[in-house]
């Protein structure tokens, strides 16, 4: 499946997860009626009022939990005890997680998520957790950072990537939510004993605990229906996560050897919090809770190991985990040795640079949320390509603003002037001045492709800005742009990627990652958008005309709408993002599709074209790798 049928089976799996949690709300309502009505004698009065109570507690506990979780990935990874990573320290294993993460994240045409280290966690594992790319976090354990080396890290993090673009996320943090409502009466049976115990002797109190005896062992029943939910929900899931990690790396050996490490290693992946991985087993790389065969391996967030190595290496046999394990005990494996030993963390070569080459729709599409090895070696290389000076300017988290304001900055000096001034009134001269001394000093000769992912790396570091500091770099973001009545399309486009990504990491949960909408009922929106990235890309109105056309063929070719040039482009954009991004995923593949048959209508795509299709794609929440052109 392509990016956008995985986002449409991820919409299924929703409807699934929620006609399990209706099941499993029956059966937990059954059983608590099923109590009340040997001990009232059959009263309807007691069925009634307890068949409501237990709706509630239900319901109530799977809301405050979902409520709870409104921070996104944050949430997730504190509970387990997570340290946000803001600087390596010197710490050369913190500096290569960081590296790997970058990387893959640039590869992959998404936000650079923050990154947390459950210090306190010897096992091998890891996790990503959000409601949208722009608030994902990934966190390893500090097991992982010490075991592993680099190609091995770099397997297990493209592995939690494919989680990111796969839409497995949302679903994740929904389980977590949903599930704790079902659990709901088993945790109160489980308080109230726990508070009886050292309490006051006598007849009230044998009731209170006979009553959280019953609540403990009804509401186990609700334990088991969220723990077969999650195994139901998890397993085919990372089967796929695997696979995705080994097309993206080229290489098997790093993903299957993190594997081999977490079976022949004593600590393997089970982490020592056992009671906060319980909510988020179907979360982690590898099983948290050591159901691995347990009743058939039905409660099994994972795939049995063996057959998950096996996968990656089909003559594996389960006997030379022995084998491993015997030679770790005596001597046991250190990430950064091997790396050391093996020659490992080597720069990836450049693929040969194209300024224009032949690009499809299909091959665009085929390419969305699918990264590949050469986008990999790209995004090694691009990092690689940025000087120290500006690697450690998108690492201030002060001097961060003024850079980010720096790239928009028009390089006509009576625009560039008017730019400045609505900056020093929103944030200060200061700042303004800073932003046009940085643009001198680093951005003036910065090659397009290193723009956004340039935005990509600053992302984590400004997101973690307070609130209302946000809010007034968004307003000063958008007034730079509007104090050009001629805004350039990349400058425009570039302020509206920032402004989609910082809004959903404000509010994480309130982000939908696709809607149901059909291309015959936003006509307008793709005909303007069409008609902008039309004109954008072709000189002559004839050309543009013709690009038009080629991308309304693709998407709407039963309708006939002119071609009219949009009089404020690129402003005309400003009504058509949010609702065509509520299409619904099949769709979303037709608009890509569409846009590059316009951007390529002439046979060929330049880096500027190439740019601005990556940040439609982007602003769409179609993540686009850096290489439009595979061999």
């Amino acid at each position: 499946m392509n990016f956008f049928e995985r986002q449409a089976a991820a919409r299924r799996s929703s409807s699934r997860l929620v006609l399990l949690f209706g099941v499993a709300v029956v059966a937990i309502v059954l059983a608590v009626d099923a109590v009340v009505w040997l001990l009232s004698g059959g009263s309807t009065g007691a069925l009634l009022a307890v068949t409501l109570v237990t709706l509630a507690v239900i319901g109530l506990g799977s809301l405050y939990r979902l409520a709870s979780l409104g921070d996104g990935g944050d949430s997730i990874a504190m509970q387990l005890g997570g340290e946000l990573v803001l600087d390596d320290g010197g710490d050369l294993d913190l500096r290569r997680l960081r590296n790997v993460v970058e990387e893959i994240a640039i590869a992959s045409g998404v936000p650079v998520p923050k990154i947390y280290v459950l210090e306190h966690e010897s096992a091998i594992n890891a996790f990503a957790a959000g409601y949208s790319p722009s608030d994902a976090v990934v966190a390893v354990t500090r097991g992982a950072l010490d075991r592993l080396n680099r190609d091995e890290l770099q397997g297990v993090i493209a592995h939690e990537f494919s989680h990111i673009l796969n839409g497995d996320m949302r679903l994740n943090l929904r389980l977590v939510g949903v599930l704790f409502g079902i659990a709901m009466i088993a945790i109160a049976g489980r308080k109230v004993l726990e508070f009886s115990v050292g309490g006051r002797r006598g007849r009230s109190l044998g009731v209170v605990v006979f009553g959280a005896v019953v609540a403990l062992v009804v509401g186990s029943i609700g334990l088991f229906c969220a723990r077969l939910i999650k195994a139901g929900v998890s397993r085919n899931r990372e089967r796929l996560a695997d696979a995705s990690a080994v097309q993206f790396t080229r290489q098997s050996t790093g993903l299957a050897g993190a594997l081999k490490k977490i079976g022949g290693l004593p600590d393997g992946s089970r982490l020592a919090s056992a009671g906060n991985a319980e909510e988020v087993s179907h979360m982690l790389f590898g099983e948290g809770l050591g159901f691995d065969g347990l009743f058939g391996g039905w409660l099994a967030t994972h795939p049995p190991l063996v057959e998950r190595i096996q996968a990656l290496e089909p003559g594996f046999r389960a006997e030379q985990l022995g084998a491993l394990s015997r030679r770790w005990l005596q001597a046991p494996p250190s990430g950064l040795h091997e790396d050391l030993h093996l020659g490992l963390h080597q720069p990836g070569a450049l693929p040969p640079e194209r300024s224009e080459h032949a690009v499809t729709g299909a091959m665009v599409a085929t390419q969305v949320g699918n990264p590949g090895n050469d986008d990999y070696r790209r995004a090694d290389a691009i990092v690689d390509k940025l000087t120290d000076e500006l690697r450690a300017l998108v690492a201030d988290r002060e001097r961060v603003v003024p850079l980010l304001l720096g790239l928009l900055l028009d390089a006509r000096e009576d625009i560039a002037a008017r730019q400045a001034f609505e900056i020093g009134a929103r944030l200060g001269k200061a700042t303004a001045i800073e932003a046009a001394h940085l643009r001198e000093q680093h951005l003036v000769d910065l090659h397009p492709m290193l723009r956004l992912p340039l935005v990509a790396l600053a992302f984590p570091v400004i997101r973690r800005r307070p609130r209302p500091q946000l809010e007034t770099f968004l307003d000063a973001v958008n007034a730079v742009v509007l104090a050009d009545d001629e805004v350039s399309l990349f400058e425009y486009c570039l302020s509206r990627l920032l402004t989609v990504q910082l809004r959903e990491s404000l509010d994480p949960s309130r982000y939908v990652a696709f809607g149901r909408r059909k291309p015959a009922e936003l006509r307008k929106e793709i005909s303007t958008l069409l008609a902008v990235v039309a004109e954008a890309g072709h000189a002559d109105s004839t050309g543009a005309q013709h690009a038009y056309l080629a991308g309304m063929q693709r998407i709407l070719p039963d309708e006939h709408i002119p071609f009219r040039s949009p009089g404020s482009a690129p402003l005309a954009l400003e009504d058509v993002w949010t609702p065509l991004d509520s299409l619904g995923p099949l769709a979303k593949q037709l608009l890509v599709e569409a846009v590059t048959a316009a951007v390529s209508h002439d046979g060929r795509i330049n880096v500027a074209e190439a740019e601005l299709l990556r940040t439609i794609c982007g602003v769409l929440h179609c993540p686009l790798p850096p290489v439009l052109h595979r061999a």
